[in-house]
């Protein structure tokens, strides 16, 4: 008997360092590679708030309304940054974008600037974890250039597989000619890039991916943002051809459009229940009547430049229908994404987005923020922004940055002076901001002015110095129940809560700045 409990005894010792050797051998993860979902991420550009159908917007969305519809919701979702390179390295990163090394948007190829190659991307995260990676559409953080050709592609950042470009499709979203596939020169394309993207989507996985593999697709469409085309039979159902607002619109139903073939060919590939999406956009409309009643447009910390659709879906794992109104935004997806597969976030590297998860499957009183949402945009004002519960508190920065005024002041002279002598249709002689930034395209040579004025205006690392060692004041406070419009500043009010939200933005702005590295 002695003999027996001893020999069960050393059998059961035995199985327990087996276990604790697998444990640490093998990842702590909850379902293995196969089992996984297959994770579809879908972004527009500069698509506002009040844009889509299910949103109450003005557009045509079925295929967006029924991933609404049967999954969750998000009234008060937010996008990573007012602009677009930063917001697209938070989402990449969970990571607030300077952290990552993106401080404002990359215009010019003699920008240093991109996303640091040492950041972990959840297409990195996924690829640990066994899936076939894709990148389709719009990069911006970040490609090799002629004066920087060491800078990392998206293959450096974790993607198997990736059609796309540095930034905008050229001439417009008509017939592009700038895509690239891993890469190398595809050369002119006939179509509208959001239909171009989901094309090779399909073909990717069709033959190009391993399909013993889940797969992770990264789609970041170019619509809506500026220079816009779509179909003439799409354009006339909300007005005029040659209505802005109708080609608008048209950009936004041809990517629904493109959406549904994908979710067509998505069912063919596997089960809904075994594909979880998400829809949003990188930051809000540069169209006023694009973002409802918020303030300010794309570019602002204010509400109409920073909160943006927000779509969760996957049946039978994500709740169905709910409309969710605790605000989250594109600094949560990596960590969310975490969450919901049960794998550990990146190690050793501070995450500042949150676990949406339990929101997503209705456990919300599990849901917890460590550190409220943030914003940091150091070549706009206000330059700061946090939410934290209804509370929103945005700071100005009280430094100026180096600029070249009188250069600016020239070249805008210079603008001017080029549209008035060419007759331009519509140009009374001074032109508006709007002008500046959006142009005049049908003027070759106002629009490589422009392009001076741009590069003397927006963000230049030669600023970094001055923003690490600036200060920051006045502030405003909004209470963004009782006034999602921010119109009315509660600071002087509500002391206490003001400098609650004051010393905790400036804390996380303080820690921001420091692992922001100096480019110039």
């Amino acid at each position: 008997m002695n003999n027996e409990s001893d020999s069960n005894a050393r059998i059961f010792a035995g199985l327990r360092i087996l276990a604790i050797l697998m444990a640490i051998v093998l990842p702590a993860t909850a379902t293995s590679a196969a089992e996984r979902p297959n994770i579809v991420m879908l972004l527009a550009d500069d698509l506002g708030y009040k844009d889509i159908g299910c949103d109450g917007g003005p557009v045509k969305t079925p295929a967006l309304d029924g991933l609404a519809a049967n999954g969750v919701r998000f009234t008060d979702f937010y996008s990573g940054a007012a602009v677009c390179s930063p917001s697209r390295a938070t989402l990449l990163t969970g990571r607030l974008h300077i952290r990552t090394g993106v401080y404002g948007v990359m215009v010019f190829g003699d920008s240093r600037m991109h996303l640091l190659e040492r950041e972990v991307t959840m297409a990195e995260v996924l690829k640990d974890q066994g899936y076939a990676t894709a990148h389709f559409g719009k990069w911006h953080v970040g490609m090799p250039e002629q004066q920087h050709p060491d800078k990392p592609s998206p293959s450096e950042q974790g993607f198997d597989y990736w059609f796309g470009m540095h930034s905008g499709a050229s001439p417009n979203h008509r017939n592009p000619t700038n895509f690239l596939r891993n890469g190398e020169p595809v050369g002119p394309m006939e179509g509208y890039s959001c239909q171009l993207v989901v094309d090779d989507a399909i073909s990717w996985l069709d033959g190009r991916r391993d399909s013993d593999a889940p797969f992770f697709l990264n789609f970041w469409f170019h619509e809506p943002h500026d220079v816009i085309a779509a179909p003439d039979e799409i354009v006339s159902q909300y007005g005029d051809l040659d209505d802005k607002a109708a080609i608008y619109s048209g950009t936004i139903d041809n990517t629904n459009r493109a959406i549904a073939r994908l979710l067509e060919k998505l069912k063919e590939v596997d089960a809904p229940e075994d594909t979880l999406i998400i829809y949003s956009s990188d930051n809000g409309s540069y169209r006023a009547d694009r973002v409802g009643d918020l303030r300010r447009t794309k570019g602002s910390n204010y509400e109409g430049g920073i909160r943006v659709p927000g779509i969760f879906y996957w049946p039978g794992t994500i709740t169905k229908g709910h409309v969710e109104r605790e605000p989250g935004g594109l600094v949560d997806i990596l960590p969310t994404l975490c969450g919901l597969l049960e794998i550990d976030t990146p190690a050793g590297v501070h995450i500042d987005g949150a676990n949406l998860a339990p929101l997503l499957t209705g456990r919300a009183d599990a849901f917890t923020r460590s550190q409220p949402l943030t914003w940091h945009n150091p070549a706009t004002n206000p330059s700061l922004a946090i939410r934290d519960g209804k509370y929103s508190m945005l700071g100005y920065r009280n430094f100026e940055l180096p600029k070249d005024d009188a250069a600016i002041a020239l070249v805008i002279k210079q603008i001017e002076k080029v549209l008035t002598e060419a007759n331009t249709p519509g140009f009374s002689g001074t032109i508006t901001a709007s002008e500046l930034w959006r142009g005049h395209r049908k003027n070759p040579e106002a629009e490589l002015l422009r392009r001076d004025f741009m590069r003397l205006s927006m963000f230049q690392e030669s600023m970094i110095p001055t923003i690490k060692a600036g200060g920051y004041g006045p502030f405003e406070l909004y209470d963004l129940d009782k006034d999602p419009g921010q119109q009315n500043d509660l600071s002087a009010q509500l002391p206490e809560v003001a400098a609650r939200l004051k010393a905790k933005l400036l804390e996380i702005n303080t820690s921001v700045l420091a692992d922001g590295p100096d480019w110039d």
